[in-house]
């Protein structure tokens, strides 16, 4: 019987994540365009999938470092610390911009994790389902970072 303490925890994981965002980006998508409180929600969705997308970097990283020192995972490496790069630098913008900053940043780890797949980047760091289930999450928590620059 495989061992499904891992995925679990993985999807209890995402699942937080993905609740999180979705509570930020709801108060900042309701709130009216117009008002300041606007502007401070925009600013804590920014700051909180900045946190996400840091986890999501340091993921990657870490799975590639944990498979012993390979040429070829030196791409995954450079790329989570670049999406780190990105984490660090959204909060101190302007809300507006930061929401879009970090709205790529999770559009271009999605990208990075659809490459695993045909094998542009190395396939053998993690199961296939992880890599489908990270790119989906990736997915929609761009859309949701991005969703209430729409209202304005």
């Amino acid at each position: 019987m495989p061992d499904i303490a891992v995925p679990v925890a993985l999807a209890a994981l995402a699942a937080l994540m993905l609740a999180s965002i979705v509570t930020f980006a709801l108060r900042a998508f309701a709130a009216p365009a117009t008002s300041p409180d606007r502007l401070v929600a925009e600013l804590r969705l920014a700051q909180v999938a900045a946190l996400v997308l840091a986890l999501m970097a340091g993921v990657s990283v870490g799975l590639a470092i944990g498979h012993g020192p390979r040429p070829d995972l030196s791409v995954e490496v450079a790329l989570g610390g670049i999406l780190f790069l990105v984490a660090a630098i959204a909060p101190f913008q302007d809300p507006r911009l930061a929401l879009t900053i970090v709205a790529i940043g999770f559009a271009a780890h999605a990208v990075t994790n659809v490459m695993h797949r045909p094998g542009l980047l190395p396939s053998d760091l993690a199961a296939e389902w992880y890599f489908v289930g990270s790119a989906s999450l990736d997915a929609v928590v761009g859309a949701l970072c991005y969703l209430p620059l729409l209202k304005r």
